[in-house]
């Protein structure tokens, strides 16, 4: 039997930093399941699979460290998920360290492997538009196919809006797919356009929202209530984006749906919703916002993360300039 993230978390050294985690770091549980799972990959690797807690986590040195950062790579990992494994547990070390769990950090100064550079998708501003229109175009079309019960045009009604409201918001403020997911009723504020978003490390911002979203947004609560009501669900809904039975939409179908719209609109159906991401982020500074209110937008806490995208504007002045300029 193979060593698993619940053994490992049986650890007294590993339960106290997952508690760090949660209670001083005020990490997500995405983020603490990752950790814990890294942690278990080292330890399965170093100890092997029917190894027993407590580890011996003391007698880790440098070249165990290596090691694993070798055996990653072979493995084919990404640099960027070969990066994360490692600061996983430079920073499970780090806590152990200050803990007196342990004396020494064997994964202090281990260099990552290098990130190769590259620059995000980004949609152009008309090829936005399709996208964005065709939530309606598709479900008129597909009107026939979903029968006239009232159960029928109530979920077709409210999935034509709610779908044309999850794209118009994403590019409208360029929050992360799993922050749209996770949106509540009381996190939207209609009056002021804003809705407030809970991102990565719990941290809160506001996002404006611009006229175009506002309409789908008001459309696709409107026609949720309608459908909820046909449900005969009591209460009220668990989330502001519902799926056909009534619970919670989830990231994976967002994905699922926006590939079936790239596709209808005749854009690239390998593109992802965080592509809507990246083109808020590169019109909105081709337009001329400013770089730190951009960053704010999207919710980095790094200005270095949101440059990536003044890299993209150049990119595309020097698309323009050697298709424009006589002698380019």
């Amino acid at each position: 039997m193979s060593l698993a993230v619940k053994d490992v978390l049986a650890d007294d050294a590993v339960s106290r930093y997952v508690r760090h985690l949660r209670a001083e770091k005020n990490a997500s549980e995405h983020t603490v399941r990752n950790y814990a799972h890294d942690i278990c990959q080292f330890a399965g690797q170093l100890w092997g699979q029917e190894s027993k807690t407590p580890f011996p986590w003391k007698g880790v040195d440098r070249y165990a460290a290596r090691r694993f950062l070798a055996g990653s790579q072979k493995a084919g990992m990404s640099p960027k998920t070969t990066g994360r494994k490692i600061s996983s547990l430079r920073s499970f070390y780090k806590f152990m360290v200050r803990e007196e769990i342990v004396e020494v950090n064997p994964f202090s100064g281990l260099l990552l492997p290098k990130r190769p550079k590259y620059l995000p998708n980004v949609l152009s501003i008309g090829e936005v538009s399709k996208l964005l229109q065709a939530p309606a175009k598709m479900w008129e079309q597909d009107k026939e196919a979903r029968g006239s019960e009232v159960s029928g045009r109530a979920w077709r009604d409210y999935a034509r809006w709610r779908d044309a409201a999850i794209l118009e918001l994403l590019y409208s403020t360029g929050m992360r797919i799993g922050e749209l997911a996770g949106l509540n009723d009381g996190q939207l504020d209609f009056l002021s356009g804003v809705v407030k978003v809970r991102g990565k490390g719990k941290k809160e911002r506001l996002c404006p929202f611009g006229r175009p979203a506002h309409q789908a947004l008001r459309n696709a609560v409107e026609r949720r209530n309608l459908f909820w009501g046909v449900l005969g669900k009591g209460g009220t809904p668990p989330g502001l984006f519902l799926n056909c039975r009534g619970a919670r939409l989830t990231t994976r179908s967002m994905e699922r749906f926006m590939k079936k719209y790239l596709a209808f609109a005749g854009l690239n159906p390998n593109l992802s919703p965080h592509t809507l991401r990246h083109s808020f982020a590169t019109h909105m500074l081709d337009a001329g916002a400013d770089l730190r209110c951009v960053q704010e937008l999207l919710g980095h806490s790094s200005l270095s993360t949101t440059q990536i995208y003044t890299h993209v504007s150049v990119e595309r002045l020097k698309q323009v300039y050697e298709q424009a300029h006589p002698r380019a």
